[in-house]
């Protein structure tokens, strides 16, 4: 492989692409489809007899209004909220930076996979903010149900903050782990 300004794609003899840039190629699509639906898994999993998932975009309750189920999407909160966002607590506020953190990673690695262009390092360490994020409205949701006290230690359960950090170190892992080595 030549050195120069970024990687380059050396082929056979009859113009086909080595094997190690095909590999390369579907690991970047595999991370693509898996920061993508990263999108879709609730931040937080309240079982019991009403259901309650909290996602990015909003609530879903199986004992809502209406039909028996109800969803409540996270900016409508944030738009009927009285009080001024520095009021909210902070598990509250986090989740808009939650929201950025994965966007941001989903357009970091569908860069990636469009353009040829991605920074591994980047989409990996946002997938890690994105985790933190999502465990800290995990974390405030929790304590308001009274995880640990009056309730049990599975009443809340940080789903996507666990697939996220699998996410980040299952695919981005090892380009995280050369970004702090010399």
């Amino acid at each position: 492989m030549s050195e120069g300004p970024g990687p380059r794609a050396e082929t056979t003899g009859a113009g086909r692409p080595e094997p190690d840039d095909r590999a390369d190629r579907v690991s970047r699509r595999l991370g693509w489809l898996l920061v993508l639906a990263l999108l879709a898994v609730p931040m937080a999993v309240i079982p019991g007899d009403d259901l309650t998932v909290v996602g990015l975009w909003g609530f879903l309750n199986t004992s809502g209004p209406g039909l028996g189920a109800g969803g409540y999407p996270v900016w409508a909160y944030f738009l009927e909220q009285p009080r001024p966002f520095g009021a909210l607590p902070p598990s509250i506020r986090a989740w808009p930076l939650a929201i950025g953190f994965y966007l941001l990673a989903a357009a970091s690695a569908t860069a990636g996979v469009a353009l040829g262009r991605e920074d591994r390092r980047v989409t990996g360490g946002l997938l890690a903010l994105a985790a933190a994020a999502s465990l800290w409205v995990s974390v405030g949701v929790a304590t308001r149900f009274g995880v640990g006290t009056t309730s049990g230690w599975l009443a809340v359960i940080p789903v996507g903050a666990f697939a996220t950090l699998a996410v980040a170190v299952g695919v981005y892992g090892r380009d995280l782990r050369g970004a702090f080595q010399r």
